[in-house]
């Protein structure tokens, strides 16, 4: 990394993407000390005003129309004021990525893909669940109350900064990170069908073809043509 601090980072909205709007921003830096450890600053969260609040996303976050009326609304040109970091972080990259709009204007490292490289073994890679794995395997000790609730902005980014610093400690670079998230998604193991939960060395070949053939989602068909390739060489 360039620099020493890389900045977490939660959106929560009124929908999966634009033009949805961002209804509160969270953030929590991860700062690099002078011996080369991390330390984990204090999560922040600002609310922005929105047109609509829809009951589906509310029942997610449970931010309401009234908190965040007659607020200012979000405006990307916010993250300009981040220059100060080296990179952004958050879990699921490609969301925050989709309001933020700071691909090729700053690096970014998404917790999940590096997760899923890392630790193939976790119950499972939601952010949630990491913490709960990570804490059971005593990879990482954080404030339950700066934590909680899950699925707000400012909680769920200080949640990402521990993740973060726990795949530092795993031995994951900076560098690497930021090229796992340019990637697809490695998933550990086979997603969908028959094959499910499945090591992708397990999978039968021509489950394989058939899910580079079939218009499923572009993360399955590069993990098939992965494993492919792999058994090719």
């Amino acid at each position: 990394m360039s620099g020493h601090i890389i900045r977490l980072v939660d959106l929560e909205t009124t929908g999966m993407e634009p033009p949805a709007e961002v209804c509160e921003l969270g953030y929590c830096d991860l700062t690099q000390q002078p011996d080369g450890t991390w330390r984990v600053g204090e999560p922040v969260s600002k609310h922005y005003g929105v047109a609509s609040m829809p009951p589906e996303v509310r029942a997610v976050h449970w931010i309401t129309a009234a908190e965040v009326a007659g607020l200012a609304p979000f405006d990307a040109a916010e993250v300009g004021a981040w220059d100060h970091c080296a990179a952004i972080g958050a879990h699921n990259a490609e969301f925050e990525e989709r309001f933020l709009r700071v691909d090729g204007v700053m690096p970014m490292i998404c917790t999940l893909k590096a997760a899923y490289r890392v630790w193939p073994q976790a119950p499972g890679h939601s952010n949630s669940v990491l913490r709960c794995w990570l804490e059971d395997e005593g990879l990482i000790s954080l404030d339950h109350e700066k934590a909680m609730p899950p699925h707000r902005a400012g909680p769920d980014a200080y949640v990402s900064a521990h993740i973060l610093k726990a795949l530092f400690a795993a031995g994951a670079t900076g560098r690497e990170m930021i090229a796992w998230t340019r990637e697809p998604k490695a998933f550990p193991t086979c997603p969908i069908g028959e094959h499910r939960g499945k090591p992708w060395a397990d999978v039968d070949a021509g489950f394989l073809r058939w899910m580079i053939n079939k218009p499923v989602e572009a993360d399955l068909v590069w993990n098939a043509r992965r494993e492919l390739d792999r058994r090719a060489a």
